[in-house]
């Protein structure tokens, strides 16, 4: 088996595990989550809303995340796999350090740690882009990072059609070639809700006293090793179509 069989059967196996029922622990977490977000006062979800709104923006339209790597053009895949590899350790050492800091810092350091973290994981993805070879000055490429970070943090009907959306983007990136409304249209309530879906159970134990610095060193990890894997097969699937 070459390197790129062994890839693809990777691929298949995360696409599989995208899509496989949820199990006890998530369910439990959801309908938790589900019950605190009814307690949190709505101003506080606009909050929550508008920084993930700012965040996103930036990322879009403006240079705060541009790499000072420049794009690589690693001719293997096997290589860009390798590099890409030693970024997600960095980033996830990043992560964890920030988690467990903020962790330890009780309720209020907790909501510095929300804009802190999606910040880590906009650079990484990135960092991400320009070593799989694609660069991030292009709009485009850009529209691509917001999908790959949906893709990872979304619930099962989101994830089929951003999926659809990654495999098909040789053609579906003629879309997005200059700037566009693309933000605007944005559903960013439904956004900000998957995203604090996927990852509220676990930053709930970090405000959790005692435990709160481990807990939020390991939710942090998780979370980066989960945009990683997503954001990874995204741009193997891409190279992989692009033969």
């Amino acid at each position: 088996m070459n390197y790129e069989e062994k890839v693809r059967n990777e691929i298949a196996a995360w696409e599989s595990k995208l899509f496989k029922p949820p199990g006890w622990l998530e369910r439990t977490s959801k309908t938790i989550g589900t019950r605190i977000n009814d307690l949190i006062p709505a101003k506080v979800h606009d909050v929550i809303t508008a920084t993930i709104r700012s965040i996103v923006r930036t990322a879009l339209y403006g240079a705060e995340y541009t790499p000072q790597r420049p794009v690589q053009s690693f001719s293997r895949l096997e290589l860009a796999d390798q590099e890409a590899r030693r970024s997600l350790s960095l980033y996830q050492k990043i992560a964890t350090a920030e988690g467990a800091g903020t962790g330890a810092g009780g309720i209020m350091l907790n909501l510095v740690d929300f804009p802190a973290l999606i910040a880590i994981k906009m650079k990484f993805l990135f960092e991400l882009a320009h070593i799989y070879g694609y660069d991030t000055k292009q709009f485009s490429e850009r529209i691509f990072i917001l999908k790959v970070f949906q893709l990872a943090f979304s619930g099962a009907e989101q994830r089929a059609r951003l999926l659809d959306s990654v495999k098909r983007w040789d053609t579906e990136k003629e879309l997005w070639v200059s700037d566009s409304e693309y933000s605007k249209k944005m559903d960013w309530e439904t956004f900000q809700k998957e995203y604090r879906d996927a990852i509220d159970f676990r930053k709930m134990l970090q405000m959790v006293p005692g435990i709160g610095a481990v807990a939020g060193a390991w939710a942090n990890y998780t979370i980066l090793e989960e945009l990683g894997e997503a954001a990874s097969n995204a741009y193997r699937l891409r190279r992989l179509n692009e033969g």
